[in-house]
């Protein structure tokens, strides 16, 4: 994973400006990717085309937006029970992709994320805990989420969404139970009145003869009793043990996973819930008892590191989050870990190689913000100016910070080599910041 689940920048943010921070954790991307991938497959779309974010938020929602990207909140996927549920609410949101529902407006149109989007480790998020100028979490404002809000799927929408998902189940050979239970578990939602429903139906209007549609259509095909897999539910487990873990406080944490608990789940949120009360050595011990259980897993390895990283133990941090990018070298988020990791022990010979992590990541994840941030910090620790100004433009402009990057690029153009191709991207990013025919002149910016 390439983070940990971390609250405090993401919720401080949220309690601050009213917004919502979109958060990043590998392992839990994975494991909504393995799980959901197969519907998007009987749907007909690129599993890996489908961008899949989490909203760290305690409301029941999933809304999805041109481009193919699927928001789900953390609270939905906290209210799930079982893993064919969770299933159920992806393939639902999979018919209005599908069905070209989410580009019927130009403002849903003008909703595509993806170059906002700021990629970062959960584990991150707490690293810059008190440092809001870091942008460790991609804010959205209360107004834009407002925007979506209204744009509400039609009842008509709706019951194609609901076929839709019904059809791409039975493809996949999943059972269409889940979403039917889903549906039936919130049915009290319909007599409330808007402003008290959760906004996922709110946007999304439930009724006794959708539920019913869905119901018939579901019991007559060859899977509805297709039970989830042993693996399937254990992945679900740790899922949602994470989320609380990092979410939740930890007297919750405890009453939900007592240590008469002894599941791995169980012991991974208390290893987290520890964590996240700053008590280091028993948060180590119980992260080092789970390594010798599962010493292959990236993830623990990650947690293992962020914690020693937040503890001001960069030098002791370096091992376990090389460790993690060893068993997981595909993950990007990991090895902006370690980047920031080699760049905080302040040894200057290890600056080439937290750039050389972390440029790998972003050949992967070119509009990781977290990621540009930090080589600029990289590029200004070993004396180079220009480059620390261009990353700082590119962090900027995929932060949809447009002015701010059109002020680092043009500072950028001033200290590099004229014509080099870093030259002619900070010049790239000076003319997609939209300068007027006055300010290109003064700039002197003809391409």
């Amino acid at each position: 994973m390439a983070g940990v689940l971390a609250t405090p920048v993401s919720q401080a943010f949220a309690q601050d400006s009213g917004g919502v921070s979109v958060i990043r954790d590998t392992e839990i991307e994975e494991i909504l990717h393995q799980d959901s991938d197969p519907v998007f497959v009987a749907a007909g779309l690129n599993p890996q085309s489908v961008q899949i974010h989490l909203i760290s938020d305690p409301q029941l929602n999933a809304f999805s937006t041109a481009g193919e990207q699927l928001f789900i909140n953390t609270g939905l996927i906290l209210e799930t029970k079982t893993p064919n549920q969770l299933v159920g609410v992806v393939a639902h949101e999979t018919g209005h992709i599908a069905g070209g529902h989410v580009a019927r407006s130009g403002a849903m149109g003008r909703a595509a994320l993806g170059p906002m989007l700021v990629g970062i480790g959960l584990g991150v998020l707490a690293a810059l805990a008190g440092a809001p100028d870091a942008a460790a979490g991609l804010v959205f404002s209360s107004t834009y989420f407002g925007e979506i809000s209204v744009l509400g799927y039609s009842r008509e929408q709706e019951s194609r969404a609901d076929q839709a998902a019904a059809t791409y189940l039975e493809k996949a050979g999943l059972s269409g139970r889940g979403l039917v239970e889903f549906f039936n578990n919130f049915r009290y939602q319909e007599v409330f009145d808007d402003e008290k429903k959760f906004p996922f139906f709110r946007d999304h209007p439930l009724t006794d003869d959708r539920i019913e549609a869905l119901s018939t259509r579901v019991e007559q095909q060859a899977h509805y009793g297709a039970t989830d897999t042993p693996e399937a539910i254990a992945r679900h487990a740790l899922m949602k043990a994470k989320l609380e873990g990092f979410l939740s406080g930890a007297g919750q944490v405890m009453a939900d996973y007592p240590p008469s608990d002894t599941s791995f789940p169980a012991r991974y949120a208390r290893a987290i819930a520890l964590y996240r009360q700053t008590d280091t050595e028993p948060a180590l011990k119980a992260i080092e008892a789970l390594i010798t259980e599962q010493p292959n897993n990236p993830y623990l390895w990650e947690l293992k590191g962020q914690v020693l990283f937040e503890a001001g133990r960069a030098r002791e941090a370096e091992p376990a989050h090389r460790r993690s990018v060893e068993l997981k070298p595909s993950a990007p988020l990991l090895r902006i870990n370690l980047g920031q990791t080699l760049i905080a022990v302040n040894d200057p010979a290890k600056l080439d190689e937290a750039v050389a992590q972390i440029r790998r990541a972003m050949g992967q994840e070119p509009d990781n913000a977290l990621g540009w941030r930090l080589l600029s910090e990289a590029y200004d620790a070993k004396g180079d100016p220009g480059l620390a100004r261009l990353a700082a433009a590119e962090q900027n402009f995929y932060l949809g910070q447009l002015l701010e990057a059109r002020t680092f690029a043009v500072h950028a153009r001033e200290l590099l080599k004229r014509d080099s191709p870093e030259w002619r991207r900070a010049t790239d990013i000076i003319l997609a910041s939209k300068p007027t025919a006055a300010q290109l002149k003064e700039l002197g910016v003809t391409g």
